[in-house]
Order: structure tokens, then sequence, then C-alpha cells
């Protein structure tokens, strides 16, 4: 079947000297710029795997629009992790997905969207209050590691320039996401608290 990728298997022995193939088949140390970088992007996607079953999991369907745009998060951070794994940017022989301007473009709408139904901020945000709230401060901050992942990479090698401006608006998306879930189910944020002085 044309376009179907069919795993054989899921081991196959060739990375048990800590290297792995690049798009194009170049073998890299795991500790490669490029793999942290494309690794914290599958981390990344699979932390709000993890949310978006949480979100699911509410007897309320007070999360469905939330949900459908973390999968979607989630299928656009598969073009992402490929376009990281092909080394040859902007050329490529591979036809690899490449990340657009307009991924990021598209979450805009959706942070003002949710932004619109919290009020402004008026201190600092500690991560947690709901168990939702908290997985997705937990996605925010792997973004933000793959985001920095990303801007190391493309100081040693060339990279889309789209990936680091997508991976920073989806940080941004994920932290209005987190206050989003807390004010749904009427749990506050909460406010970091400055230690009294001694």
């Amino acid at each position: 079947m044309k376009g179907v990728i069919i795993i054989m298997k899921i081991y196959t022995r060739t990375g048990d000297k800590g290297e792995t193939g690049l798009i194009g088949g170049r073998r890299v140390s795991k500790a490669d710029l490029r793999i942290v970088a494309y690794g914290a992007v599958d981390e990344l996607n699979s932390n709000i795997g993890l949310a978006v079953s949480s979100l699911h999991g509410k007897e309320k369907k007070m999360f469905s629009d939330l949900a459908d745009v973390l999968t979607q998060v989630q299928n656009d951070l598969f073009i992402v992790g490929s376009d990281l794994a092909d080394p040859d940017y902007p050329k490529s022989q591979y036809n690899t997905p490449r990340t657009d301007e307009k991924m990021a473009s598209a979450l805009e709408p959706v942070i003002d969207r949710f932004e619109s139904e919290l009020e402004p901020i008026t201190f600092f945000i500690l991560p947690g209050g709901s168990a939702e709230a908290s997985m997705l401060h937990v996605c925010r901050g792997v973004a933000r590691r793959a985001e920095t992942a990303a801007v190391a990479l493309s100081k040693a090698e060339s990279i889309n320039p789209a990936v680091v401006v997508y991976l920073n608006r989806l940080a941004d998306l994920l932290f209005v996401a987190a206050r989003l879930a807390n004010k749904r189910q009427g749990v506050p944020d909460v406010a970091w608290k400055k230690k009294p002085p001694q």
C-alpha cells in the first residue's frame, strides 16, 4: 500500500552502542543535539497524550474543545519531529514533512479564544490546581525544553526556523490551557507567595 509505513520489528539492535540513524541514513550519537531536540518533541507529544486522556476522562464535556485542539497539536508535533530528524534543511530528497509558519499562526486565535474565558493575571502562578491543569503545566515545561533544544541545534546546524516559532507558541497555548482547565472546574490558580523576610 502506497504511503503506508510498515514497521517490521520494534528492536533492531543497531542502536545498542549509543548511535541512531537520521532520515537519510546518517549515523549520529544518541546524545547529538538533533536527537535531543526531536526526543524532547517526542516526550512532549507523549505528555500531551496523557493530558488528552485525562481531559476525555471527565464525565462532563467541558474539555472537548481543549482535547480536540491538543489532539491536533499531537499531529503537528509528528511533523515537527520529522522536520528535526531530517538534517537536510531546506532541501531534502526524502519528501520530509516540514513545519509551516501557518501551524504557529493557527494556534494564536485558539490562545485568544481560551484567554477570553480567563481573568487577567495579577500574580505569578505556580504549576498546580487541578490534576488536568498540572498535567498541562508539565507539558508546557517540556515544550520550553524542546524549544531550547531546537534553539541549541539551530546554533550548530541549519534547521527550519518555523520549528522554534511553533514550539514557542505552543508553550504559550499550554500555559493558557492549564489556566483554563482550572477555571472550568472552579479551581483557583495557585499563587506564588513570596517568602517573608527572616
